[in-house]
C-alpha cells in the first residue's frame, strides 16, 4: 500500500518526477506510473494502487485538467476521501474539484526548503498519517437483486452523502437535509428509482468501496455524489452523476445560493438539483433504448417513443412513429400507466396539428388518458401526459384539473407547469399561462423551449401585446428556425403591422417548413391556438390572405 499516488498528465512528466524524488526525501513510499516494470497490466497495476494509496496528489495543469484519465483517478481519490490536489501550473480545474483546497505550487522548481513546499508536505503526512489509522468502510451487505420483468423499470440510483468541504458544523446539517430532499424529489417521478438514504448512510465518514461492487450491493444502475461549500456571500453544491458499470461520469454541475436567500431558496435549489438530474437520467436511457436490439421491455419502448417525440418537433411522421412505441409497450404491459399516458400524448399531438374535429377520436384519445390516470394517478409525469392529451383534444377543464394535480404531486415538473400554463393560455388567462410557461422552462429539456415561447408569443396575442408576442416568436426561431406555428404567427403580426414584404417572407418559410398542411389544416390549427379570444378570427383572415398571396 503506497502512501502517495501520484496522478498526473503525461506531458507534466518531468515535474512529476521532481514531486516524486522529493516526496521519496521526505520519507513517503511514491508511487508514479514512470515506475511501473516491462510486462506488468498497466491498468491492473495503476488501479490496485490509486485504490490502496493513502493519499493521490493529483497534479493540476492545463494539460491534465483535459486528460480524462487525470479526472477519472481525481474523481475516484475525492470519492474515497484521498485526493490531495495541487496546482503546478495556472489553469480552471474541474467544476467538481474547484472548490477543494489545493495549494499553489505553480512557481516550484524543487527545492526541499521553499516555505510553500514544506507545507504542503506538511499537509500530506496528516493525510496520510490520518488515512493509515482510519478503518475502511464496510461494503454493505447483499440485497436481493432486483426483479424485472417485461413491463421493465425506471433505472435506478444511489445518492451518496454529499461531502462537506466548508469544514462548518451547520453545513453538516445542510449536506445531510440536501441528499434527502434530493432523493424526496426524485421519488415524485417516473425517470428514475431512487434507493433510500439509510442505505447509502454508512459512507458518510471512511472511504467508499469500489464503485461497481457498491453498485451491484445496492441494485443501482447510477451513482449521485456531490459536496456543499461556502464561497464568500454564497453557499455552492456541486454533483455528478456516475454510471456505475463504467466509472464514466456523465454529468456534472454546479448550483450557487446567497447565503443571505438561502432559507428561502433552499426548496427551489433542490428542484433544480433534481430536474437537472432527472432529465440526464432520461437521456441516458433513451439512449439506451434505442441503441438495444431486441428483448425490450415496456419502460424501453416508452423511453424509445418519448426519443422519437422530442428529436423531431411534431412532425406528423414521427408522431405517429412514437405512438407505435408506445403503443408497443401498452401491449407488452397493459397495466402500465406510462405506457398509455405517453400513447396518448402522441395521438392527441397529431390531432391537435393534423386531423379535423372528429368526436369518435376525441373519446379514443380520451380513453388512453383516463386509463393512464386511472393506473398511476399519483405519478407526476404520468398526470402531466394525460393532462396535455386532454388539454390537445378540447377537454380544456378537465385538462387544467389534471395539470393542477401534477403540480400539486412535484411543483417543479415541467411538464406539468406546460400542461397548466396551455390549458390556462387556451381558456384565455393569458397572464397565468405566460407565468406557468416561464416556470416551466427553467427545468424543461431544451427541444421543449421553442414550443414554450411560442406560448408565451400566443399570449401576447391574446392580451394585445403585439411587440412582445413577435420577440417571442423570435426568441422560438432563434432556437428552432423552421418551427412552422412561430413562422405563421410571426407572420401574421407583421403583416397585421402592415410590413406585407416581411410577411410574405415569413409565410413562406412556414409553407416550406410544412409543405403538407392545407389552407384548410391551417385555419383548423389557427382556431386551436386562439380559442375564446377575439383574435381568433382576424388571424384566421390574415392567415387566409398570406395563404392566397403565397399559393403562386
Amino acid at each position: 500500500m503506497p502512501d502517495i499516488f501520484l496522478s498526473y498528465n503525461r506531458n507534466d512528466q518531468a515535474v512529476a518526477g521532481a514531486f516524486a524524488t522529493a516526496f521519496r526525501a521526505e520519507g513517503f513510499d511514491v508511487w508514479w506510473d514512470a515506475a511501473l516494470r516491462s510486462g506488468e497490466a498497466y491498468d491492473q497495476v495503476t488501479e490496485a494502487a490509486l485504490r490502496s494509496a493513502r493519499a493521490v496528489v493529483v497534479l493540476w495543469s492545463p494539460r491534465s485538467v483535459d486528460s480524462r484519465w487525470v479526472r477519472a483517478e481525481a474523481t475516484l481519490a475525492d470519492r474515497n476521501r484521498t485526493l490531495v490536489p495541487v496546482m503546478i501550473a495556472s489553469c480552471e480545474r474541474p467544476i467538481m474539484f474547484e472548490l477543494t483546497q489545493t495549494a499553489d505550487l505553480s512557481h516550484w522548481s524543487g527545492d526541499r526548503l521553499d516555505p510553500a513546499w514544506m507545507a504542503f508536505a506538511a499537509d500530506v503526512r496528516k493525510f496520510v498519517e490520518r488515512e493509515a489509522q482510519s478503518p475502511a468502510a464496510a461494503v454493505p451487505p447483499a440485497q436481493a437483486p432486483v426483479r424485472t420483468g417485461v413491463r421493465g423499470e425506471a433505472p435506478s440510483l444511489a445518492v451518496l452523502p454529499f461531502t462537506n468541504r466548508s469544514g462548518l458544523p451547520e453545513d453538516d446539517v445542510f449536506a445531510v437535509g440536501m441528499v434527502e430532499d434530493v432523493i424526496d424529489a426524485l421519488l415524485q417521478g417516473v425517470n428514475v428509482r431512487v434507493i433510500a438514504s439509510s442505505a447509502t448512510a454508512r459512507f458518510r465518514t471512511g472511504s467508499i468501496p469500489e464503485l461497481d461492487a457498491m453498485a451491484r450491493q445496492l441494485g443501482v444502475r447510477y451513482i449521485l455524489e456531490g459536496n456543499v461549500r461556502r464561497t464568500g456571500a454564497s453557499l455552492r453544491v456541486t454533483a455528478q452523476l456516475v454510471e456505475a458499470a463504467t466509472g464514466e461520469i456523465v454529468w456534472t454541475q454546479k448550483f450557487d445560493r446567497p447565503l443571505t436567500e438561502l432559507a428561502a431558496l433552499q426548496e427551489d435549489l433542490v428542484l433544480e438539483v433534481a430536474a437537472h438530474l432527472d432529465a440526464q437520467v432520461f437521456r441516458l436511457e433513451m439512449e439506451r433504448a434505442l441503441k438495444k436490439p431486441a428483448d425490450l421491455t415496456a419502460w424501453e419502448f416508452v423511453m424509445r417513443a418519448f426519443a422519437i417525440y422530442r428529436a423531431a418537433e411534431w412532425s406528423e411522421a414521427s408522431l405517429t412513429q412514437a405512438a407505435g412505441e408506445a403503443r408497443r409497450a401498452v401491449a407488452i404491459a397493459p397495466d402500465f400507466g406510462a405506457g398509455y399516458a405517453m400513447l396518448a400524448l402522441n395521438e392527441s399531438d397529431i390531432f391537435f396539428f393534423f386531423r379535423p374535429d372528429d368526436p369518435a377520436e376525441i373519446r379514443r384519445i380520451r380513453g388512453h388518458a383516463e386509463r393512464a390516470l386511472a393506473l398511476d394517478v399519483e405519478n407526476p409525469p404520468v398526470v402531466a401526459h394525460a393532462a396535455l392529451a386532454l388539454i390537445n383534444i378540447g377537454l380544456l377543464t378537465e385538462g387544467l384539473h389534471h395539470a393542477e394535480r401534477a403540480l400539486r404531486l412535484s411543483p417543479g415538473n415541467s411538464l406539468a407547469q406546460h400542461a397548466k400554463g396551455m390549458s390556462t393560455i387556451l381558456l384565455d388567462r393569458p397572464d397565468e399561462g405566460q407565468r406557468h410557461f416561464e416556470l416551466g422552462m427553467r427545468a424543461a429539456p431544451t427541444f421543449l423551449h421553442p414550443l414554450m415561447h411560442s406560448w408565451i408569443g400566443n399570449a401576447h396575442c391574446r392580451a394585445g401585446r403585439w411587440g412582445e408576442a413577435i420577440a417571442a416568436f423570435d426568441s422560438s426561431l432563434a432556437l428552432s428556425p423552421d418551427f412552422w406555428r412561430s413562422l405563421a404567427s410571426k407572420a401574421i403580426l407583421l403583416l397585421r403591422d402592415g410590413q406585407h414584404e416581411a410577411a410574405l417572407a415569413m409565410f413562406r418559410r412556414a409553407r416550406a417548413a410544412e409543405p403538407a398542411v392545407s389552407l384548410d389544416l391551417l385555419q383548423v390549427r389557427m382556431r386551436r391556438f386562439y380559442i375564446n379570444n377575439p383574435v381568433a378570427d382576424a388571424f384566421i383572415a390574415h392567415a387566409r390572405t398570406l395563404w392566397t398571396a403565397t399559393e403562386a
